[in-house]
Protein backbone atom coordinates (compact mmCIF):
# COMPACT_ATOMS: atom_id res chain seq x y z
CA UNK A 1 0.00 0.00 0.00
CA UNK A 2 2.85 1.98 -0.56
CA UNK A 3 0.98 4.32 -2.98
CA UNK A 4 -0.66 5.74 -0.40
CA UNK A 5 2.87 7.79 0.38
CA UNK A 6 3.38 8.76 -3.06
CA UNK A 7 2.19 12.19 -3.70
CA UNK A 8 0.49 12.99 -7.10
CA UNK A 9 1.02 16.16 -9.47
CA UNK A 10 -2.06 18.33 -8.84
CA UNK A 11 -4.36 19.51 -11.81
CA UNK A 12 -5.71 22.81 -11.79
CA UNK A 13 -8.66 21.57 -10.32
CA UNK A 14 -7.14 19.99 -7.26
CA UNK A 15 -5.27 23.14 -7.01
CA UNK A 16 -7.97 25.40 -6.54
CA UNK A 17 -9.53 23.08 -4.11
CA UNK A 18 -6.45 22.80 -2.11
CA UNK A 19 -5.90 26.45 -1.87
CA UNK A 20 -9.32 26.80 -1.26
CA UNK A 21 -8.96 24.63 1.80
CA UNK A 22 -6.01 26.47 2.95
CA UNK A 23 -7.85 29.42 3.16
CA UNK A 24 -9.84 28.25 5.71
CA UNK A 25 -7.23 26.83 7.85
CA UNK A 26 -7.20 30.00 10.60
CA UNK A 27 -10.89 29.03 11.64
CA UNK A 28 -9.12 25.84 13.45
CA UNK A 29 -6.68 28.53 14.35
CA UNK A 30 -9.74 30.96 15.84
CA UNK A 31 -11.13 27.80 17.23
CA UNK A 32 -8.28 27.00 19.58
CA UNK A 33 -7.53 30.73 20.89
CA UNK A 34 -11.36 30.50 21.99
CA UNK A 35 -11.12 27.33 23.52
CA UNK A 36 -7.87 28.25 25.69
CA UNK A 37 -8.76 31.73 26.75
CA UNK A 38 -12.12 30.43 27.98
CA UNK A 39 -11.23 27.69 29.55
CA UNK A 40 -8.55 30.00 31.45
CA UNK A 41 -8.61 32.26 34.12
CA UNK A 42 -10.93 36.03 33.04
CA UNK A 43 -8.09 37.99 33.98
CA UNK A 44 -5.78 36.40 31.54
CA UNK A 45 -8.12 36.11 28.56
CA UNK A 46 -7.05 39.17 26.72
CA UNK A 47 -3.44 38.07 27.27
CA UNK A 48 -4.49 34.60 26.37
CA UNK A 49 -5.82 35.77 22.89
CA UNK A 50 -2.62 38.75 22.05
CA UNK A 51 -0.58 35.48 22.90
CA UNK A 52 -2.29 33.25 19.96
CA UNK A 53 -1.79 35.97 17.43
CA UNK A 54 1.72 36.69 18.53
CA UNK A 55 2.36 33.01 17.79
CA UNK A 56 0.59 32.58 14.80
CA UNK A 57 2.85 35.84 13.74
CA UNK A 58 5.97 34.84 14.82
CA UNK A 59 4.97 30.87 13.13
CA UNK A 60 4.55 32.55 10.07
CA UNK A 61 8.05 34.58 9.77
CA UNK A 62 10.38 32.33 11.26
CA UNK A 63 8.97 29.34 9.42
CA UNK A 64 9.12 30.95 5.94
CA UNK A 65 12.50 32.04 6.67
CA UNK A 66 13.82 29.42 8.34
CA UNK A 67 11.58 26.33 8.92
CA UNK A 68 10.58 25.92 5.32
CA UNK A 69 14.47 25.11 4.52
CA UNK A 70 14.69 22.52 6.73
CA UNK A 71 11.33 20.58 6.39
CA UNK A 72 11.52 20.49 2.51
CA UNK A 73 9.19 19.74 0.06
CA UNK A 74 9.04 15.97 -1.60
CA UNK A 75 11.23 15.88 -4.39
CA UNK A 76 13.13 18.79 -3.21
CA UNK A 77 16.82 19.11 -1.89
CA UNK A 78 17.78 17.26 1.40
CA UNK A 79 20.79 16.57 3.74
CA UNK A 80 21.17 12.71 3.72
CA UNK A 81 23.62 10.17 5.50
CA UNK A 82 24.33 6.28 4.96
CA UNK A 83 24.07 3.86 7.77
CA UNK A 84 23.20 -0.01 7.61
CA UNK A 85 22.87 0.13 3.89
CA UNK A 86 20.45 2.56 3.89
CA UNK A 87 20.47 6.21 3.28
CA UNK A 88 18.43 8.43 5.80
CA UNK A 89 16.79 11.31 4.58
CA UNK A 90 16.54 13.07 7.95
CA UNK A 91 16.60 17.34 6.81
CA UNK A 92 15.68 19.52 3.92
CA UNK A 93 18.06 21.74 2.56
CA UNK A 94 16.45 24.36 0.33
CA UNK A 95 17.62 28.26 0.23
CA UNK A 96 17.00 29.98 3.44
CA UNK A 97 14.72 33.02 3.60
CA UNK A 98 12.54 31.68 0.93
CA UNK A 99 15.65 32.57 -1.72
CA UNK A 100 14.55 31.77 -5.38
CA UNK A 101 11.04 30.81 -4.36
CA UNK A 102 8.61 30.90 -7.40
CA UNK A 103 4.98 31.36 -6.05
CA UNK A 104 3.39 28.65 -8.83
CA UNK A 105 5.50 26.09 -7.80
CA UNK A 106 4.86 23.10 -5.25
CA UNK A 107 7.50 24.51 -2.71
CA UNK A 108 5.18 27.64 -2.68
CA UNK A 109 2.38 25.35 -2.31
CA UNK A 110 4.46 23.68 0.73
CA UNK A 111 5.21 26.60 2.36
CA UNK A 112 1.54 28.07 1.94
CA UNK A 113 0.07 24.98 3.77
CA UNK A 114 2.87 24.49 6.49
CA UNK A 115 3.26 27.97 7.65
CA UNK A 116 0.02 27.55 8.96
CA UNK A 117 0.41 23.86 10.08
CA UNK A 118 3.23 25.09 12.27
CA UNK A 119 1.42 27.97 13.82
CA UNK A 120 -1.22 25.92 14.57
CA UNK A 121 1.47 23.31 16.37
CA UNK A 122 2.99 26.38 18.33
CA UNK A 123 -0.47 27.43 19.60
CA UNK A 124 -1.35 24.37 21.14
CA UNK A 125 0.76 25.27 24.42
CA UNK A 126 -1.12 28.41 25.16
CA UNK A 127 -3.86 25.84 26.15
CA UNK A 128 -1.68 24.78 28.67
CA UNK A 129 0.53 27.54 29.75
CA UNK A 130 -2.86 29.84 30.51
CA UNK A 131 -2.54 32.19 33.04
CA UNK A 132 1.03 32.15 33.89
CA UNK A 133 3.41 32.02 30.24
CA UNK A 134 4.57 35.41 30.00
CA UNK A 135 4.48 36.64 26.32
CA UNK A 136 7.91 37.43 25.33
CA UNK A 137 9.31 33.96 25.71
CA UNK A 138 5.91 32.67 23.92
CA UNK A 139 7.39 34.27 21.35
CA UNK A 140 10.91 32.80 21.33
CA UNK A 141 9.38 29.29 22.45
CA UNK A 142 7.37 29.84 18.87
CA UNK A 143 10.24 30.86 17.02
CA UNK A 144 12.72 28.07 18.09
CA UNK A 145 9.70 25.39 17.76
CA UNK A 146 8.78 26.71 13.91
CA UNK A 147 12.68 27.50 12.50
CA UNK A 148 14.01 23.96 14.12
CA UNK A 149 11.47 21.14 15.83
CA UNK A 150 8.52 21.48 13.61
CA UNK A 151 10.19 21.28 10.45
CA UNK A 152 12.59 18.25 11.83
CA UNK A 153 9.52 16.21 12.24
CA UNK A 154 7.35 17.37 8.71
CA UNK A 155 10.38 16.91 6.73
CA UNK A 156 10.78 12.77 7.81
CA UNK A 157 6.88 12.60 7.20
CA UNK A 158 6.13 15.01 4.59
CA UNK A 159 8.66 15.56 2.55
CA UNK A 160 10.29 11.73 1.75
CA UNK A 161 12.24 12.00 5.06
CA UNK A 162 13.35 8.44 6.54
CA UNK A 163 9.73 8.11 8.38
CA UNK A 164 8.34 8.15 4.81
CA UNK A 165 10.63 6.02 3.66
CA UNK A 166 10.26 2.80 5.74
CA UNK A 167 9.33 0.86 2.08
CA UNK A 168 12.89 1.28 1.00
CA UNK A 169 14.65 1.08 4.93
CA UNK A 170 12.63 -1.59 6.47
CA UNK A 171 10.38 -3.35 3.97
CA UNK A 172 7.22 -1.67 5.95
CA UNK A 173 4.48 0.62 4.52
CA UNK A 174 5.20 4.20 4.98
CA UNK A 175 4.61 6.05 8.00
CA UNK A 176 0.85 7.36 7.91
CA UNK A 177 -0.21 10.83 8.76
CA UNK A 178 -2.74 12.04 6.16
CA UNK A 179 -4.38 15.48 8.14
CA UNK A 180 -1.05 15.84 10.45
CA UNK A 181 -2.47 14.38 14.23
CA UNK A 182 1.30 13.33 14.16
CA UNK A 183 3.28 16.17 12.96
CA UNK A 184 1.14 19.00 14.27
CA UNK A 185 -0.97 17.79 17.21
CA UNK A 186 1.49 15.29 18.77
CA UNK A 187 4.24 17.49 18.44
CA UNK A 188 2.33 20.43 19.62
CA UNK A 189 1.26 18.39 22.94
CA UNK A 190 4.60 17.27 22.88
CA UNK A 191 5.39 20.76 23.16
CA UNK A 192 2.70 21.53 25.69
CA UNK A 193 3.66 18.53 28.26
CA UNK A 194 7.00 20.08 28.19
CA UNK A 195 5.66 23.55 29.28
CA UNK A 196 3.49 22.57 31.53
CA UNK A 197 6.92 20.67 33.50
CA UNK A 198 8.41 24.06 33.34
CA UNK A 199 5.95 26.14 34.52
CA UNK A 200 4.29 24.18 37.23
CA UNK A 201 0.73 24.59 38.57
CA UNK A 202 -1.11 28.04 39.12
CA UNK A 203 -0.88 29.10 42.47
CA UNK A 204 -3.90 27.74 44.36
CA UNK A 205 -4.41 25.10 42.28
CA UNK A 206 -3.07 22.94 44.55
CA UNK A 207 -3.49 22.90 48.71
CA UNK A 208 -1.44 21.17 50.82
CA UNK A 209 -2.72 18.71 53.18
CA UNK A 210 -1.46 18.33 56.82
CA UNK A 211 -0.83 14.66 55.64
CA UNK A 212 1.79 16.24 52.97
CA UNK A 213 -0.10 15.71 49.81
CA UNK A 214 -1.82 17.80 47.41
CA UNK A 215 -5.24 18.01 47.09
CA UNK A 216 -6.29 19.90 43.65
CA UNK A 217 -9.29 23.10 43.89
CA UNK A 218 -11.32 23.33 40.97
CA UNK A 219 -10.59 26.68 38.92
CA UNK A 220 -13.00 26.83 36.42
CA UNK A 221 -12.98 28.54 33.03
CA UNK A 222 -14.46 31.44 32.66
CA UNK A 223 -16.38 31.46 29.73
CA UNK A 224 -17.59 28.14 28.41
CA UNK A 225 -20.21 29.64 25.79
CA UNK A 226 -16.58 31.15 23.81
CA UNK A 227 -15.33 27.17 24.47
CA UNK A 228 -17.78 25.57 23.06
CA UNK A 229 -18.46 28.30 20.01
CA UNK A 230 -14.43 27.96 19.45
CA UNK A 231 -15.64 23.91 18.77
CA UNK A 232 -17.22 24.75 15.76
CA UNK A 233 -15.51 27.53 14.40
CA UNK A 234 -12.32 24.45 14.96
CA UNK A 235 -14.42 22.19 13.06
CA UNK A 236 -14.72 24.38 9.74
CA UNK A 237 -10.78 24.65 9.89
CA UNK A 238 -9.87 21.46 10.62
CA UNK A 239 -11.92 19.70 8.11
CA UNK A 240 -10.21 21.70 5.71
CA UNK A 241 -6.97 20.98 7.28
CA UNK A 242 -6.78 17.72 7.06
CA UNK A 243 -8.26 18.01 3.24
CA UNK A 244 -5.79 20.11 2.49
CA UNK A 245 -2.41 17.87 3.73
CA UNK A 246 -4.42 14.86 2.23
CA UNK A 247 -4.39 16.49 -1.48
CA UNK A 248 -0.77 18.47 -1.03
CA UNK A 249 1.21 15.32 0.42
CA UNK A 250 -0.80 11.68 -0.27
CA UNK A 251 -2.22 12.98 -3.84
CA UNK A 252 -5.74 12.42 -2.87
CA UNK A 253 -7.59 12.24 -5.06
CA UNK A 254 -10.55 15.45 -5.26
CA UNK A 255 -13.47 12.67 -5.35
CA UNK A 256 -12.00 11.15 -2.17
CA UNK A 257 -12.40 14.90 -0.57
CA UNK A 258 -15.82 13.70 1.07
CA UNK A 259 -14.56 10.46 2.62
CA UNK A 260 -11.98 13.32 4.63
CA UNK A 261 -14.89 15.35 5.73
CA UNK A 262 -17.35 12.92 6.70
CA UNK A 263 -14.88 10.37 8.54
CA UNK A 264 -12.94 13.76 10.63
CA UNK A 265 -17.15 14.69 11.26
CA UNK A 266 -17.79 11.26 12.39
CA UNK A 267 -15.25 11.02 14.80
CA UNK A 268 -15.48 14.10 16.58
CA UNK A 269 -19.29 13.54 17.63
CA UNK A 270 -18.57 10.03 18.29
CA UNK A 271 -16.03 11.77 20.53
CA UNK A 272 -18.25 14.56 22.32
CA UNK A 273 -21.26 12.44 22.69
CA UNK A 274 -18.80 9.55 24.61
CA UNK A 275 -17.77 12.42 26.88
CA UNK A 276 -21.28 13.63 27.34
CA UNK A 277 -22.19 10.24 28.26
CA UNK A 278 -19.38 9.39 30.26
CA UNK A 279 -19.22 12.92 32.15
CA UNK A 280 -23.27 12.62 33.00
CA UNK A 281 -22.72 8.86 34.43
CA UNK A 282 -20.16 9.77 37.07
CA UNK A 283 -21.10 13.17 37.77
CA UNK A 284 -24.80 12.76 37.26
CA UNK A 285 -24.49 15.98 34.43
CA UNK A 286 -22.59 16.45 31.47
CA UNK A 287 -19.18 18.42 31.97
CA UNK A 288 -19.42 21.35 29.09
CA UNK A 289 -15.82 21.56 29.66
CA UNK A 290 -14.75 18.31 28.89
CA UNK A 291 -17.34 17.64 26.35
CA UNK A 292 -15.61 20.16 24.29
CA UNK A 293 -12.39 18.97 24.78
CA UNK A 294 -13.75 15.58 23.33
CA UNK A 295 -15.21 16.72 20.33
CA UNK A 296 -11.54 18.50 19.49
CA UNK A 297 -9.71 14.88 20.43
CA UNK A 298 -12.33 13.64 17.98
CA UNK A 299 -10.83 15.96 15.28
CA UNK A 300 -7.15 15.30 16.50
CA UNK A 301 -8.04 11.61 16.46
CA UNK A 302 -8.86 11.56 13.10
CA UNK A 303 -6.40 13.91 11.51
CA UNK A 304 -3.82 11.11 11.09
CA UNK A 305 -6.14 8.87 9.21
CA UNK A 306 -8.56 11.23 7.41
CA UNK A 307 -9.65 8.84 4.40
CA UNK A 308 -7.82 6.01 5.07
CA UNK A 309 -10.16 4.57 7.55
CA UNK A 310 -14.15 3.37 6.84
CA UNK A 311 -17.16 5.16 8.76
CA UNK A 312 -17.58 2.61 11.40
CA UNK A 313 -13.59 3.04 12.12
CA UNK A 314 -13.61 6.60 12.58
CA UNK A 315 -16.83 6.09 15.05
CA UNK A 316 -15.45 3.91 16.91
CA UNK A 317 -11.84 6.03 17.14
CA UNK A 318 -14.01 8.81 18.01
CA UNK A 319 -15.54 6.75 20.88
CA UNK A 320 -12.32 5.86 22.40
CA UNK A 321 -11.06 9.07 21.96
CA UNK A 322 -13.67 10.61 23.86
CA UNK A 323 -13.13 8.40 27.00
CA UNK A 324 -9.46 8.61 27.04
CA UNK A 325 -9.53 12.54 27.13
CA UNK A 326 -12.66 12.29 29.94
CA UNK A 327 -9.97 9.96 31.96
CA UNK A 328 -6.63 10.95 31.60
CA UNK A 329 -7.63 15.07 31.80
CA UNK A 330 -8.73 13.63 36.01
CA UNK A 331 -5.30 11.23 35.63
CA UNK A 332 -2.90 14.35 35.14
CA UNK A 333 -5.04 16.56 37.78
CA UNK A 334 -5.46 14.53 40.22
CA UNK A 335 -2.85 11.70 40.07
CA UNK A 336 0.29 13.25 38.30
CA UNK A 337 0.02 16.94 39.82
CA UNK A 338 0.05 18.48 36.15
CA UNK A 339 -2.28 21.67 35.79
CA UNK A 340 -3.53 21.95 32.72
CA UNK A 341 -6.21 24.46 32.19
CA UNK A 342 -7.46 24.07 28.41
CA UNK A 343 -6.34 20.13 28.96
CA UNK A 344 -3.98 19.99 25.61
CA UNK A 345 -1.91 17.27 26.91
CA UNK A 346 -5.38 14.92 27.10
CA UNK A 347 -6.23 16.04 23.91
CA UNK A 348 -3.25 16.71 21.35
CA UNK A 349 -1.09 14.36 22.97
CA UNK A 350 -2.85 11.01 23.99
CA UNK A 351 -5.94 11.05 21.98
CA UNK A 352 -3.36 11.74 18.76
CA UNK A 353 -1.03 8.99 19.50
CA UNK A 354 -4.20 6.76 20.15
CA UNK A 355 -4.99 8.50 16.35
CA UNK A 356 -1.67 7.04 15.02
CA UNK A 357 -1.91 3.89 16.07
CA UNK A 358 -5.88 3.84 15.25
CA UNK A 359 -4.78 4.33 11.66
CA UNK A 360 -2.59 1.28 11.64
CA UNK A 361 -5.22 -0.68 12.83
CA UNK A 362 -8.09 0.26 10.53
CA UNK A 363 -6.41 1.46 7.77
CA UNK A 364 -7.89 0.08 4.51
CA UNK A 365 -5.21 -1.89 2.47
CA UNK A 366 -6.28 -4.34 -0.46
CA UNK A 367 -3.00 -6.24 0.18
CA UNK A 368 -4.04 -7.38 3.84
CA UNK A 369 -0.91 -5.91 5.46
CA UNK A 370 -2.69 -4.74 8.93
CA UNK A 371 0.47 -5.77 10.77
CA UNK A 372 3.09 -4.13 9.12
CA UNK A 373 1.15 -0.93 9.10
CA UNK A 374 0.38 -0.97 12.85
CA UNK A 375 4.22 -1.75 13.27
CA UNK A 376 4.97 1.71 11.05
CA UNK A 377 2.51 3.59 12.78
CA UNK A 378 4.63 2.17 15.91
CA UNK A 379 7.49 3.32 14.37
CA UNK A 380 6.19 6.92 14.30
CA UNK A 381 4.61 7.22 17.98
CA UNK A 382 8.13 5.57 19.24
CA UNK A 383 10.06 8.17 17.19
CA UNK A 384 7.88 11.24 18.66
CA UNK A 385 8.25 10.05 22.80
CA UNK A 386 11.68 8.83 22.27
CA UNK A 387 13.33 11.45 20.25
CA UNK A 388 11.44 14.10 19.69
CA UNK A 389 9.60 14.63 23.11
CA UNK A 390 13.30 15.05 24.51
CA UNK A 391 14.42 17.32 22.14
CA UNK A 392 11.76 19.86 22.45
CA UNK A 393 11.71 19.44 26.92
CA UNK A 394 15.26 19.98 26.35
CA UNK A 395 15.10 23.43 23.80
CA UNK A 396 12.64 24.90 26.46
CA UNK A 397 14.28 24.39 29.67
CA UNK A 398 17.73 25.54 27.72
CA UNK A 399 15.28 28.79 26.79
CA UNK A 400 13.60 28.80 30.31
CA UNK A 401 17.28 29.57 31.67
CA UNK A 402 17.79 33.21 29.70
CA UNK A 403 13.93 33.80 29.33
CA UNK A 404 12.00 32.54 32.47
CA UNK A 405 8.89 31.45 31.33
CA UNK A 406 6.69 31.69 34.25
CA UNK A 407 5.25 35.15 35.45
CA UNK A 408 6.72 36.36 38.70
CA UNK A 409 4.13 35.82 42.03
CA UNK A 410 2.37 39.29 41.61
CA UNK A 411 1.57 38.88 38.16
CA UNK A 412 0.16 35.48 38.97
CA UNK A 413 -2.14 36.68 41.28
CA UNK A 414 -2.89 39.78 39.21
CA UNK A 415 -4.03 38.27 35.92
CA UNK A 416 -1.93 38.49 33.03
CA UNK A 417 -3.87 40.67 31.44
CA UNK A 418 -2.92 43.72 34.43
CA UNK A 419 0.75 42.63 34.38
CA UNK A 420 1.41 42.02 30.86
CA UNK A 421 -0.85 44.09 29.13
CA UNK A 422 -1.64 46.76 31.84
CA UNK A 423 -5.26 46.38 31.64
CA UNK A 424 -8.02 43.71 31.80
CA UNK A 425 -9.98 42.26 29.32
CA UNK A 426 -12.91 42.53 31.21
CA UNK A 427 -12.11 45.78 33.40
CA UNK A 428 -16.06 46.28 34.65
CA UNK A 429 -18.12 43.55 34.59
CA UNK A 430 -16.25 40.45 36.18
CA UNK A 431 -15.17 39.67 39.88
CA UNK A 432 -12.77 36.76 40.17
CA UNK A 433 -14.20 33.99 42.29
CA UNK A 434 -10.81 33.41 43.73
CA UNK A 435 -9.75 36.83 45.21
CA UNK A 436 -10.93 35.55 48.26
CA UNK A 437 -8.51 32.57 48.52
CA UNK A 438 -5.24 33.06 50.80
CA UNK A 439 -2.42 33.41 48.09
CA UNK A 440 -0.11 29.87 49.31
Amino acid sequence: MNQLHQPGTMDPSNLAICLTMILLVPFAAAGLALIHQGLGRSRSAGHAMLATLCVLSTAAIVFVLVGSSLAGFYGGAFRSFSAFGSEWNWLGSEPLFAQNLSFNSPRAMNICLQMFAAGLAAMIPLSTGTDRWRLAPICLATAVFAGFLYPLFSHWVWAGGWLARLPENFHLPAFLDAGGGATIQVTGGIAALSVAWILRARRGKYISESTGSAIPTAIPGHNIVMVLFGCLLALVGWLALDAACSILFYGLAIDQVPGVLIDATLCASAACMAAVAVTQYRYRKPDASISANGFVAGLVAASSSCAYISPLSAIFTGLMAGLIVTYTVELLELKLLIDDPGGAISVHLIAGIWGILATGLFVRDPNGLQSEHILSQLIGIATLLGLILPIIHGANLILNRFVPYRVDRDGDWQGMDIRELGSGAYPEFVIHADEFIPRS
